[in-house]
This record gives C-alpha cells, structure tokens and sequence, in this order.
C-alpha cells in the first residue's frame, strides 16, 4: 500500500468515530498505514516548536495540520509505521493511561523484535533508544471512543525532525528501527507484527485491519 495524504484518512476516522459511538459498527476498528509526508500537531497547539520558515516548508512540500489529538508537533512520512485504533474504552475496560501504556507495549515489543531494547521515558510518552525518540503516542477521545493512536519511525528520513522541537521537546534526538537494528528492516513486516503480535492482538483484535 502507498503512503497516504493525511486529510482522507483523518476524515475517515471521524466517521470511524461516530459510527461506534452510534453501533453502526460494533466492533473497534483499526488502520495500519504511511504517511504523505505532513507535520501535525495537537489541540493545544505545537506550530510555535517548528523551527523552519513557511516558505521553506512549501519549498519542501510538507504542509502543518492541526488535529484533536494531544502532544505537540511531530512528524510524519513513507517509512514510518501509524497505527490508528478507533476503539470502545469503556467496552474494552481500559482506562486512558492503561490504554497509551499498551500503546507504548506494541512498540516495545515490535522493536524487540528487530533486537532493539527500547523503554519507556517519564520525560514523554512513546518509546525512546537511549536518549532517541523513536515512536509516539497520541490519542484523542470523543464520547468515550479513542482514535488517533501511534507512529513508530521504521526507516523514513528522519531530516524533516530536525526542523522541529519534536514532540515540543528541545534538544532531543529522534531515531528509526532502522538506524538502531543490526538487522535488515522491512517496513512490510514490521507493519504486519505491529498488528499480529500477541500484545497487539490482546488489545485491538476485535476487527480486522483496514
């Protein structure tokens, strides 16, 4: 599958959304896919953390999207896994922070995978390698349904993070699967596990992927 422009898969969602609130669906749903390369950043904001011009942005053909979800700028693009689960919280009995910390699990052990020990950083929520961001979490919840979800960097070019104060952190490296791995990486199986893993399966098994 190609990487896909933002804004259709963002509208998706929402209708994602309301059809589970309504039981139009009845069972959570979830999207494994890439990026069009695209900044975006949260409802509290986060455009202050880009520290390129607009004009060099154009230059570049990346665009700036605001959405519902929380954190602040992050990038995406070809090369990095996104994972978006529309899901039940309250049918799947997971509080929020039980829920990104499960998240965070599906990352850990997808790195592992590839012999990469990743961990958790009280400093932000995701998984880092050392002191490296290497995946992210951010979730929004509307009338008790969770979307938007996580991003984890396989192999993309990580230059366009340079361009940020990622995550609205200063001073921080951004890492991939790839550049930490001393094993081949292919965007294809990681996509694969970080949905048919056990831990992933525990959580969001109860549709099929899109």
């Amino acid at each position: 599958m190609p990487p896909t422009a933002y804004h259709p898969v963002w509208h998706l969602q929402q209708q994602l959304v309301a059809a589970r609130r309504d039981r139009t669906i009845a069972s959570d749903t979830v999207l494994i896919l890439e990026h069009l390369p695209v900044y975006t950043y949260g409802r509290r904001g986060g455009l202050e953390h880009l520290t390129v011009s607009e004009a060099f942005l154009k230059e570049s053909g990346i665009g700036t999207i605001q959405v519902e979800r929380g954190g602040s700028i992050t990038f995406h693009g070809p090369g990095q896994v996104v994972v978006y689960l529309i899901m039940d919280l309250q049918s799947a009995k997971l509080s929020v922070t039980d829920y990104v910390t499960r998240l965070e699990e599906i990352m850990l052990r997808t790195a592992a995978e590839w012999g990469v020990e990743a961990r958790r950083n009280p400093l932000n929520r995701g998984i880092w390698a050392d002191l490296k961001k290497m995946g992210s979490v951010g979730i929004a919840i509307r009338h008790g349904i969770a979307f938007h979800g996580l991003a984890l960097n396989v192999n993309l070019s990580l230059e366009p993070f340079t361009w940020i104060h990622p995550c609205g952190l200063e001073g921080i490296q951004v890492t991939s699967l790839a550049k930490e791995s001393t094993h081949t990486v292919s965007i294809a199986r990681v996509r694969s596990f970080s949905f048919t893993s056990p831990v992933t399966c525990g959580i969001i098994c109860t549709s099929r992927p899109r």
